[in-house]
C-alpha cells in the first residue's frame, strides 16, 4: 500500500503544540502587519527553540 501525501498525526500534534506555545508567548497578536504574520508562523514552526529561550521578537525586529 502506498502512503498518502497528507500530514501525519505527529505533524498535526506538532503544529497544535506550536500554536499553543506561540499564543502563550505573545506571537499570535496583530496579524494585520506582515512582520507579525511572519513572526507568528515562524513561532509555530520553531516552537522548541522558543521553549529554549530564543526571543523571535528581537531576532526579527
Amino acid at each position: 500500500m502506498g502512503r498518502g501525501g497528507g500530514i501525519s498525526l505527529v505533524g498535526i500534534i506538532y503544529l497544535l503544540i506550536g500554536v499553543v506555545v506561540a499564543s502563550f508567548r505573545g506571537y499570535l497578536v496583530e496579524w494585520n502587519i506582515v512582520g507579525n504574520l511572519i513572526e507568528g508562523i515562524l513561532a509555530i514552526l520553531v516552537w522548541p527553540v522558543i521553549l529554549l529561550g530564543v526571543d523571535l521578537h528581537q531576532l526579527i525586529a
